[in-house]
């Protein structure tokens, strides 16, 4: 996969670009290597300079130098994305956003904190806790992913169930246009009916349309109870069962629900160090919820109620309560270990795909059957978020195989699980984004509507087609 190349960039471009951030925002030589490669491995990447702004102010001057020439800007965030989106193909510079670390205001009362788009996930996490609120975006690369990258492709994670994508985490953004524009759109409204929702074409435009840097997330208090329980399952039926009566009896309580195939929790136990069984028998399904109350007692007993009548329902086979926090903590890394796991099996078929909840059981039946007919022997890794329809279809080779036994018909394997997904309406990138990865695939399977008023927006926004080229579109 290629994009339209640029005439090489000469040195006296380059050094005017130097020039505006100094010697402490260039990264070259062994410096770049960082920048340049991802988390799978798939698309190792080339840029013509690497270039970390410490300001908005310097992001404008790069992005309106380069649209005054001509050159094409791949921005970054934490470069954990999984779909190759942040990595340059050799003739762009590339805008990491690491330096822009600040968090600007934190307002409790009214349940926002405006940050820099370079601060960590987890480091806005931490600022919202010590200010007595909660920021409740979770994702397993956390740690390292950064705010600007999590809005720029909708991040999804564990507690959409109950607060919603990014999407729904954004009130206001601050964005460098394609033409190196400052848009100053920080408010701390959540009513604003004066036209287009800007931010929303910024909120998962993969970085196509501007750079974020700045926004005013919102907060919410902090629960003062939280139960985090694991239960074994014989089908994926009885987990979307489980999660209408959990829903049912716990009413907004219900957080997180997690769906893990037995094969997830053999892959973690194999490949990720000090980790363990979370339950006593092994059991085709395994489901991780969390649910949290702002009362400080009651929510143990009425997950307790559920759980018995889930048993009395034959929907789950057993089921443990984490007794404290370091319990819940080896719940949890289980699930978060998964995709690393997977690494250590080689390559296989990876996807990302969404369908309406109560679909899931008949999605991954469907997918299997189509699977196997293509790579007999074929391993299906399931995980995801069955709250919001969310599952990671993971596929790898027997055991024991080279680890590229699939590459060769991965191609057959993705178009014949996204033909499945089609027959159910859903769609073929649940919350990891188009990237690289998904762009020509896309092309082929969203109608010509859709890409045409896509194309139209590109075009209206970045005329000169410089931001972040070969992505998406």
């Amino acid at each position: 996969m290629t994009t339209q190349r640029r005439t090489p960039l000469s040195k006296d471009k380059l050094d005017a670009i130097r020039a505006i951030v100094g010697p402490k925002g260039v990264f070259e030589g062994e410096d770049a290597a960082p920048f340049l490669s991802e988390w799978r491995g798939r698309w190792p990447g080339e840029a013509a300079l690497i270039v970390a702004p410490a300001s908005t102010e310097e992001v404008a001057k790069i992005v309106k130098y380069c649209s005054d020439n001509d050159i094409a800007v791949t921005p970054q965030g934490g470069n954990t994305g999984l779909v190759g989106g942040q990595i340059p193909f050799g003739d762009e510079i590339l805008l990491s956003l690491k330096r822009m670390r600040k968090i600007r205001a934190i307002e409790p009362l009214n349940n926002t904190m405006t940050v820099d788009a370079g601060v960590t996930l987890a480091e806005a996490q931490e600022a919202a806790k010590e200010a007595g609120r909660l920021f409740p975006l979770s994702i397993g690369s956390e740690g390292t992913c950064q705010i600007g990258g999590v809005i720029s492709t909708n991040a999804g994670g564990v507690n959409v169930l109950r607060f919603g994508n990014t999407r729904d985490l954004v009130l206001g953004l601050e964005a460098v246009t394609p033409s190196g524009d400052i848009w100053h759109g920080l408010k701390r409204l959540r009513k604003d009916n004066t036209g287009y929702d800007l931010k929303q074409l910024l909120i998962g435009g993969e970085g196509t349309l501007g750079i974020v840097t700045g926004a005013v997330l919102k907060l919410f208090p902090r629960p003062a109870e939280k139960v985090t329980i694991c239960a074994g399952l014989n089908s994926a039926d009885d987990a979307v069962k489980l999660l209408s009566l959990a829903q049912e009896r716990t009413g907004g309580m219900t957080s997180s629900f997690e769906l893990m195939a037995r094969l997830c929790i053999d892959l973690v136990l194999k490949h990720i160090s000090q980790s363990r069984d979370p339950l006593g028998e092994k059991h085709p399904w395994y489901v991780l919820a969390e649910f949290s109350s702002g009362q400080k007692s009651g929510l143990r007993d009425t997950v307790e109620a559920m759980l018995g009548e889930a048993l009395d329902q034959g929907l789950i086979v057993d089921a443990a309560i984490a007794e404290n926090e370091s319990h819940a903590h080896d719940f949890w890394r289980i699930r978060h270990s998964i995709s690393e796991a997977i690494n250590g099996e080689g390559l296989g078929a990876r996807h990302d795909v969404s369908v309406a909840t109560s679909d899931i059981p008949a999605f991954l039946e469907k997918a299997d059957a189509a699977v196997l007919k293509i790579a007999p022997g074929a391993r299906f890794v399931a995980f995801g978020h069955i709250g919001d329809g969310n599952v990671h279809y993971d596929i790898v080779g027997p055991e024991g195989s080279a680890q590229d036994v699939l590459e060769p018909v991965r191609p057959q394997i993705e178009s014949a699980v996204y033909d499945v997904i089609d027959t159910f309406s859903g769609s073929i990138s649940a919350e990891h984004g188009v990237g690289r990865h998904r762009r020509d695939t896309l092309a082929k399977r969203k109608s010509a509507v859709e890409l045409d008023m896509m194309r139209a927006i590109k075009k209206a926004l970045d005329p000169k087609g410089i931001m972040n080229p070969g992505k998406m579109l």
